[in-house]
């Protein structure tokens, strides 16, 4: 199978919205009037983002839900996105898989395919994705202020758990791995509670490469500290909630630092509180209180007695240490 059959036979398909999809030079959005483009890239490589064990169906699904995190944390409504993949051999059986998952996610979300390339190399999946929000209303990293609750959605940790799982480094009963597995290889992009915090989050991030470390970039965009729970971090980590007995030192690592969990971490005013449960009951996601944002810059953890301790958590950092 050639390249263009190979795209005609998996990835093209007619839009509905954009003016002009797959088949030319360039695609052709068009916003609605008042709107702003939001636009984000993602890279994944076999081996570093994806093990090449996954299945293609659900890499598919991560491929786009990775970017439409990035869309849900500027409270941006999905419009499109383009698909870049180097591939070291055309396997029909694994495209089909990949194509369903990866149209599954954009169907739900009214997201249309409208470009990319492809090319022959080690196995990597780049998607780029466009979206739409009003102006002036995209959530920032930067508009964290001082007295702002520190909130995350859904549970985290349980991702990287699975990895440790497939290292070998911890052993998991059957039913909890495979429900962390899920996590790790299913994330669901939480766009609807981004699209439903615009005007009541003061700002957001999606959490991909473990909580401390992410929040570290709202803190310096908004020139700001925080201080987190580790106390919160049973209640965050689905795993130990179904009763999985685990060192607390080994939850909190998973929690703050783990990594791959597609959930938002944000902002909002005290005086929010009743709007962000509002938000997240209309939107079905759970949101738990971790923090408060505090004018001296850093990031300060407290014990349980709501006392400084002596512990950091570092972010995953594609060219250090994993």
């Amino acid at each position: 199978m050639g390249e263009f059959e190979l795209i005609a036979r998996f990835f093209e398909r007619p839009v509905r919205r954009s003016p002009l999809g797959v088949g030319d030079d360039c695609a052709l959005l068009q916003p609605a009037l008042g709107m702003q483009l939001a636009v984000s890239t993602d890279l994944l490589v076999e081996g570093r983002h994806f093990l090449s064990t996954v299945d293609p169906q659900r890499l598919g699904h991560k491929a786009l839900a990775v970017n439409l995190s990035d869309l849900a944390a500027c409270g941006a409504q999905p419009l499109a996105f383009t698909l870049s993949l180097a591939l070291p051999h055309v396997e029909e059986a694994w495209l089909a898989g990949f194509a369903q998952g990866l149209f599954a996610l954009a169907d739900a979300h009214g997201c249309e395919l409208v470009g990319g390339d492809t090319t022959r190399g080690p196995l990597a999946i780049n998607v780029t994705v466009f979206g739409e929000v009003p102006a002036g209303q995209a959530l920032l990293r930067s508009g964290a202020r001082p007295g702002d609750d520190v909130w995350v959605s859904g549970s985290l940790g349980d991702a990287r758990l699975a990895l440790e799982a497939f290292r070998g480094t911890v052993s998991l009963p059957q039913e909890v791995f495979e429900a962390a597995r899920q996590r790790l290889e299913r994330p669901e992009p939480r766009v609807a509670l981004g699209l439903a915090l615009r005007g009541i989050a003061s700002a957001a991030i999606d959490v991909s490469d473990g909580l401390a470390g992410d929040l570290g970039h709202v803190l310096r965009r908004s020139g700001v500290g925080a201080t987190l729970a580790l106390a919160s971090a049973p209640q965050l980590l689905a795993a130990a909630r179904s009763g999985l007995q685990l060192a607390p030192q080994m939850v909190e690592q998973l929690v703050f630092a783990g990594g791959d969990d597609y959930e938002l971490a944000f902002t909002a005013p005290a005086s929010a509180r009743d709007a962000v449960q509002s938000a997240a009951q209309r939107t079905a996601t759970p949101v738990t209180q971790v923090g408060r944002i505090e004018a001296a810059p850093g990031l300060r953890l407290l014990d349980a007695a709501g006392q400084p301790i002596a512990r950091s958590f570092g972010g995953f950092d594609h060219f250090g240490a994993s």
